[in-house]
């Protein structure tokens, strides 16, 4: 019984060595990585998605007062539904392609919202309309949250993409999970990178 016994317990402590051991080397990191990326990922869409239901009504207050602009509201709608509408592939976050496109249906629908924002300006009434400020407010609001989110993607597919390109966690994941790839990030756009134009 002694016998048997001790052999469970050495058994039991090499297992218990071994998965100390893996887990201490790294063996997770991917899988981790991985999730954190796609719950990152799900926050940047949670928040453009916000972005585009907040749309409709502002769409409709700025009509009330400005009904003459409707360029800039076809321009808002027809860039929100390219923006809300595409199907996102599977693989999107793999795929440099689809992820650009859909980075540049939502730049399309940030640009038709400044120039929708813009045509208060023009409009005294609609600045100081209620309802107006409120959804202003509520976009300003969700325009941060989408820059967090992005934000906290881009830190997370940072850490992922390192850990598959450096020694040990690359020679681990070329084992482990030889299936996974590097994902795609955001990038900043043309209008972000040049200098704003100043005059006096």
């Amino acid at each position: 019984m002694s016998n048997a016994f001790a052999r469970f317990a050495g058994r039991f402590a090499l297992l218990a060595a071994l998965s100390l051991g893996a887990a201490g080397c790294g063996i997770n990191a991917v899988p981790t990585q991985d999730e954190q990326v796609k719950a990152a990922w799900s926050e940047v869409q949670n928040e453009y998605q916000r972005r585009a239901d907040l749309v409709p009504n502002l769409v409709a207050t700025v009509k009330g007062y400005a009904k003459q602009e409707q360029t800039v509201f076809t321009e808002v709608t027809e860039a929100r539904a390219k923006a809300t509408q595409t199907v996102l592939p599977p693989d999107i976050l793999t795929n440099p392609a689809a992820f650009h496109q859909f980075e540049q249906n939502q730049a399309q629908l940030t640009g038709a919202l400044g120039h929708l924002l813009a045509i208060s300006e023009a409009y005294p009434d609609l600045k100081s309309n209620q309802n107006f400020l409120a959804l202003q407010d509520q976009l300003e609001g969700t325009e941060n949250r989408i820059a967090v989110a992005r934000q906290d993607y881009i830190n997370a597919v940072r850490r992922y993409n390192t850990t598959l390109r450096t020694i040990p966690s690359r020679w681990i994941a070329a084992i482990f999970y030889p299936d996974a790839k590097p994902y795609q990030t955001f990038s900043a756009n043309e209008k972000a990178q040049q200098a704003p134009q100043v005059s006096f």
